[in-house]
């Protein structure tokens, strides 16, 4: 049995209990320490406020005023961090930096912001918050369930002990959670070099986790802001499920990011970290263990090996391990590499088994009858779990969970392999998912409607209203629309129009203007009718929505989609 320690451990002994009763590894309980809510000087004028939420808000103080960075997740986030900042200086906020797009939603609860107070960011931040929640919604929201536990309980052995980047998702002392983004009005594309608040600052694009991160660097102050070297190993790929993130390009932002020879370093994530020989020893190895993991993969494929292969081919050595920046405690390695895989050579790996796999269902009853039927092998999974082995009892266990008449007492036992691979590892995306999963499986969670995509109301209202109309073209059911060839064009209230042509059994993004079906409704209608609130139905019968043409035909195009609130 070839067992990769680095995912999880063999050995029982590692499971600890936490503060309120949760069970984990204990290096994953520990990793919470940093997590300590608290405001950290990190050098005059340089403020982080650490553990006020998923991610750092950091400010600095030139002489013209401050400078807030990123924003949080809601307003109530932003204001806590604002006011414990206050203790330090006194100073207005004079101009906001977004390191990148994920934490920019408090920006309201500074005042003057979006009217006189200027706000730097990427280009592409405002697409792509528009572009969450939307075609994805479904997979996001339940991919970020299970990533972050956020349906776990705060105490017990199933309860959330930290989510890797900090304490939890969001703070329970921040409800109700309410988003205040306001989108950048001075835009950056490329390297920039400017003052703020009579300030000099260096601005350069680092894609990381996201395509419109920028490093941040203050000359004067010999201070980098950054979102690409997080307190843990950079995750390549997330478990929630996100678009590929190459670490060619991530090495790029960190050599840019060793070349400032920072005094200090702040990040999005994590405390900050000063001197700049510990910032240049702990980048490095960061740096290092990104492209020891490209490097390998590369090498691994060249040898011919399977995807599953390469995950025992490619482990980090121990140096990384005792690295600031490289721990296992967010995602894992063998992950990451199974990740650079199907971004350099696609899903196929090589592996006859993989070309044209078994539908599973079907799979799962063959193996189950060949390993001698049901009875036989909950013996072997009971007798897996028993001897710790885990991998064995996982894929044995979902076998029988995915047979034509599973019952309760199948899943349970796959729910307790998983439950203990929770248990045991030290990254936290990968103990929410499992611990996660297994309450699903045991029907403690219900996760169904998480499996209906619907649009949620304030993505709807934030975006443009082309962006939803068109997305709904994943949602087109091509048996629905076999005999449609129609265009339905939607003409909002404030002039906005958008269409969709139904045609060969795919809906194909139109302006709509032309169209000899329309619907004409306001924004705040569509929002309603996209995040399930009412149906198009309902709206066209009670006059919010208005149509143009014969209502059979625009009935027709409307059922083609498959979402609650089109009849499809």
């Amino acid at each position: 049995m070839n067992h990769i320690p680095a995912s999880f451990s063999s050995d029982a002994a590692v499971v600890a209990a936490a503060a309120d009763g949760q069970l984990g590894h204990r290096d994953h309980i520990a990793h919470t320490d940093q997590f300590e809510r608290a405001v950290h000087s990190v050098r005059e004028g340089v403020w982080s406020v650490v553990g006020n939420g998923l991610s750092n808000q950091n400010f600095v103080e030139g002489p013209e005023g401050l400078i807030a960075i990123d924003t949080g997740e809601s307003r109530q986030e932003m204001q806590w961090a604002l006011d414990a900042v206050r203790a330090h200086t006194n100073a207005p906020v004079v101009a906001v930096i977004y390191s990148h797009s994920h934490y920019v939603g408090g920006t309201t609860a500074l005042a003057g912001a979006g009217e006189s107070v200027p706000i730097w960011g990427h280009e592409r931040i405002t697409v792509n918050r528009e572009r969450t929640g939307v075609e994805l919604s479904a997979s996001a929201t339940r991919g970020a369930v299970h990533q972050f536990g956020l349906f776990l309980a705060d105490e017990g052995p199933d309860g959330l002990i930290n989510v890797g980047l900090g304490q939890s998702f969001r703070r329970a002392d921040h409800a109700p959670h309410q988003v205040g983004f306001v989108p950048p009005t001075e835009l950056i594309s490329g390297p920039l070099a400017t003052t703020i608040a009579g300030l000099r600052v260096e601005m350069t694009p680092a894609p990381s986790d996201a395509d419109d991160s920028i490093t941040i660097w203050f000359p004067e102050l010999s201070t980098a802001i950054h979102n690409i070297a997080w307190p843990v190993l950079f995750n390549v790929f997330a478990i929630r499920g996100e678009e590929y993130r190459d670490p060619r390009v991530l090495l790029k932002g960190l050599d840019h990011l060793l070349s400032l020879g920072a005094d200090h370093l702040v990040g999005a994530h994590g405390v900050p970290m000063s001197g700049a020989e510990v910032i240049q020893r702990e980048v490095t190895l960061d740096r290092d263990s990104i492209q020891y993991m490209w490097d390998q993969t590369v090498r691994g494929v060249n040898k011919d090996l399977s995807a599953s292969e390469l995950t025992s081919f490619v482990q980090l050595p121990d140096r990384f391990a005792h690295g600031a920046l490289t721990r296992q405690r967010y995602g894992l390695a063998e992950h990451h590499v199974r990740q650079i895989h199907d971004g350099l050579v696609g899903w196929f790996d090589g592996d006859e088994a993989n070309l044209f796999p078994l539908d599973p269902g079907d799979r799962a009853e063959r193996m189950i009858d060949g390993f001698g039927g049901v009875e036989t092998v909950r013996a072997k999974v009971r007798s897996a779990i028993d001897a710790e082995d885990l991998r064995w009892a996982v894929e044995l266990g979902s076998w029988l969970a995915r047979a034509e008449g599973a019952g309760d007492d199948d899943r349970a036992l796959l729910a307790e392999a998983i439950r203990a691979i929770g248990q045991r590892t030290t990254a936290a995306n990968i103990r929410n998912w499992c611990i996660t999963r297994a309450l699903e499986l045991e029907g403690a969670l219900d996760l169904a409607r998480m499996r209906t995509h619907v649009f949620g109301r304030a993505a709807v209202l934030a975006a443009a209203p082309a962006t939803t109309v068109h997305a709904l073209r994943v949602l087109l059911d091509p048996a629905a629309a076999a005999d449609v060839d129609d265009e339905l064009g939607f003409r909002f209230a404030d002039g906005a129009t958008a269409g969709l042509r139904v045609r060969n059994q795919v809906a194909v993004p139109t302006d709509g203007r032309d169209a000899d079906l329309e619907l004409a409704l306001d924004l705040d209608t569509w929002a309603g009718i996209c995040s399930g609130r009412t149906t198009m139905a309902a709206a066209i019968d009670e006059g919010q929505v208005e149509v143009t043409g014969d209502r059979a035909r625009v009935d027709r195009v409307i059922a083609c989609f498959d979402h609650v609130s089109f009849g499809g």
